[in-house]
């Protein structure tokens, strides 16, 4: 940030487009929230052109607003469940979707002209689209401006000293009133006791002085000044590890991320050119070679973790949830590629899912049929399992076949890919390149095997008395490639079993198995597919940790996508990586099927070699305040956790910093020995420090080891949801060696 910056006034171009001038207007809608909830809502885009405000006519002054940056997606028309409700009485080019980030419920709306919609509809995507090409310093000077307009409560377009107090107890910092007053007073250059918007980005930059960053930039700088191509250079290569072509890596640099022309032309970098660097995503600490499918595609499928879902129509528990369609699309679009469907007879002979013996709400097959089509590859072109646990009649399995059949039409996988079905499971990239360009497969998770009834009556689930039902043919020939089977031994399936044959554990199960036969467990998924799911038990709709699964090269670890937490963080974390494509390949001592790895025993392994990890953990910047309590400030500390082999799994802490969640300095450093890398995962947790109760969660990262790179680097910070939470960020240094 330079002291030229200037306040976007309007950070979109609005001249001449008449949908964002419509928006400033306004206009009056209707919020729709079921068949029964529609009311009239004033809705109006901000100056800022940032932010969406609306308000009823009778709640007085009370209104509402959001960020345009909170929302993903509009859908245009009946591309919700709730305006599929009520598509008789509102026509579809009335209606549209706003679709939040993370779990945040859809906004449903009806203009009242199509042409008002449309209006709505380009505008929104517009800004969407603004929002996402905003460079790094944009979006610091997006910030700087909402905070500005937060503070100025008079709307006078300037802020007096009391604001300026109260705006530093919004920002979570606890700074006394005369190092308040100092600062205000330099930034007031006008003398007028306030502070206009030029002003305030002066005082808002002496705020943040970056003087952890400042040390770093003059160690490495000749004349203390500026950074010489050399000078960078030393610094990429001695401090970020980054060998290859470091001399055009550092003039990409100075071209990406200086903002001084001269400083350009000199071919150096200034300091505001070195912080814009490492608090860009190349100074980020996951690596940015890694963000795309980097990954050989090729091999078959078991050799794979492939994201998967469980109880995919659930949006909350397992007893009295809804079920909606709106599981499947979010699970998609995070690049989820085993879904599943609990399937049960339903009424008019149209098959429905829902969670059985429940009180959860009910969807038709048919409708989740339309949605995993229209959404399967949207965001990864690999294929989809299907995963239906059927509990309905021959007829309605009729009924089944025909939906994804119809339905899904040129999408669904029929017959084996290239000559693959009598040799092996096909891999990810040959279902692309077959005339088939996108092939979903069809696995059949029947509670007519034997060991899932055993499994069931063990956790003591009232199941359906049908246990012992048949499958129709028409719906047992759209299973080609992911076959359930009874599962009895490792031995039994390493002598009998087919490679498209997969074996369903809960995680008590499976974590039985692993303790008993660990090395036995790695073998048989080198071979086959594996899917462990959460125990009945989880009525909360809670998970399990992936890792032990991922462990033992299980493939298919399904969790419940709808809940935030540990399991879920560890799962984005893990398929970040490779494009977000859904499918990341298993190191290769797992996909050997005479490897002998025993995650219990990962010395034993052949080419075993641990590392050192350091990280020291510096400082933080712009922690999101935690307690609503007035008044209240975030005394943040970081935990280190690695998830990994048994002997891996550890945490560490830094101290609590009292009262200040704005720019906390710890200067900690945390050391782990890792037996297993290729497994690991890094996760990054910052909590707001209590010593009476439990410490409340303040934002997380999470990345796979192979992942991270060294020296410094930013760690930008997501909310429990797994959404970013710009700016806020954690500032550490990385160091691997081999032990």
């Amino acid at each position: 940030l330079t002291s030229s910056t200037q306040l976007p006034e309007n950070f979109v171009r609005i001249e001449g487009d008449g949908n964002l001038q419509s928006m400033l207007v306004g206009a009056m809608m209707r919020k729709i929230k079921s068949r029964t909830w529609k009311k009239q809502r004033y809705f109006k885009l901000q100056d800022d052109c940032m932010t969406i405000w609306y308000k009823s006519k009778k709640a007085g002054n009370a209104h509402s607003t959001f960020s345009v940056s909170e929302v993903e997606a509009v859908r245009e028309g009946h591309q919700s469940e709730v305006l599929l409700s009520i598509a008789n009485e509102f026509p579809a080019n009335r209606c549209f979707t706003l679709v939040f980030r993370g779990r945040k419920g859809n906004l449903d709306l009806v203009a009242e002209s199509a042409e008002e919609a449309q209006s709505w509809i380009r505008g929104i995507r517009k800004l969407i689209e603004n929002v996402e090409n905003m460079g790094e310093r944009e979006k610091l000077d997006q910030w700087i401006s909402d905070w500005f307009k937060k503070a100025d409560k008079d709307r006078d377009g300037r802020m007096n000293f009391k604001e300026v107090r109260d705006l530093l107890k919004m920002m979570n910092v606890d700074m006394n009133e005369h190092h308040a007053l100092r600062l205000f007073t330099l930034a007031d250059k006008s003398c007028s006791g306030s502070l206009e918007d030029d002003e305030f980005v002066l005082f808002y930059k002496m705020l943040t002085q970056r003087e952890d960053v400042l040390t770093v930039f003059q160690e490495f700088s000749s004349d203390g000044q500026t950074l010489s191509h050399r000078d960078l250079e030393d610094f990429l290569r001695e401090e970020q590890l980054e060998g290859d072509n470091v001399q055009q890596h550092a003039m990409h640099l100075i071209e990406q991320y200086e903002p001084s022309e001269t400083a350009k032309m000199l071919n150096i970098m200034t300091f505001d050119g070195f912080l814009m660097y490492l608090s860009s995503t190349e100074g980020s600490i996951f690596n940015p070679q890694q963000r795309g499918i980097y990954q050989n595609m090729t091999l078959p499928l078991c050799h794979y973790f492939i994201s998967s879902s469980h109880n995919t129509y659930l949006m909350e528990d397992q007893l009295r949830g809804q079920s909606s369609v709106e599981g499947y699309i979010r699970a998609l679009n995070r690049g989820c590629r085993c879904v599943e469907v609990d399937c049960w007879d339903g009424p008019s002979g149209e098959p429905i899912v829902y969670h059985g013996h429940t009180f959860t709400s009910k969807i038709l097959f048919k409708d989740v049929v339309t949605t995993v089509g229209n959404y399967a590859f949207k965001v990864s072109e690999y294929p989809v399992i299907l995963s239906i646990e059927n509990h309905c009649s021959v007829e309605q399995q009729r009924v089944m076949a025909r939906h994804l059949s119809h339905i899904l039409g040129e999408k669904l996988l029929r017959k084996p890919l290239d000559g693959h079905a009598s040799t092996g499971l096909p891999s990810p990239e040959v279902s692309l390149s077959h005339s088939v360009a996108r092939a979903v497969e069809d696995r059949l998770t029947l509670l007519s095997d034997d060991d899932d009834v055993a499994e069931m009556e063990e956790e003591n689930l009232h199941r359906d008395s049908k246990s012992k039902q048949c499958l129709s043919k028409e719906l047992s020939d759209c299973v080609i490639y992911c076959k359930s089977f009874h599962f009895r031994s490792f031995k039994h399936s390493q002598m009998h079993s087919k490679f498209y044959e997969v074996a369903s554990f809960t995680e008590s199960k499976a974590r039985k198995y692993l303790k008993e036969s660990g090395a036995e467990f790695v073998q048989h998924n080198s071979r086959q597919l594996t899917r462990v799911y959460p125990t009945g038990f989880r009525t909360d709709s809670s998970n399990f940790h992936p890792q032990e699964m991922w462990n033992a090269g299980c493939q298919i670890v399904a969790l419940n996508f709808q809940t935030a937490g540990e399991g879920m963080d560890l799962n984005d974390g893990l398929f970040s990586q490779n494009g977000c494509c859904g499918y990341v390949l298993k190191p290769s001592f797992m996909r050997q099927t005479k490897s002998g790895f025993d995650p219990e025993t990962p010395q034993k392994q052949e080419d075993y070699q641990p590392v050192l990890l350091t990280i020291q953990v510096i400082s933080g910047q712009q922690l999101p305040k935690v307690n609503i309590k007035e008044g209240s400030i975030v005394d943040p500390l970081v935990r280190v956790e690695i998830h990994g082999v048994p002997m891996d799994q550890a945490k560490q802490e830094t101290r609590y910093i009292e009262n200040n969640g704005f720019n906390p300095v710890w200067q900690d450093s945390l050391r782990f020995t890792i037996h297993t890398p290729e497994l690991a995962l890094v996760r990054f947790v910052v909590e707001d420090y209590d010593k009476t109760s439990k410490n409340d969660f303040v934002g997380q990262y999470t990345v796979p080891l192979t992942c991270m790179q060294q020296g410094y680097r930013h760690i930008h910070l997501l909310s429990r949801d797994g959404t970013s939470i710009p700016p806020s960020s954690l500032f550490v240094h990385v160091r691997i060696t081999e032990v």
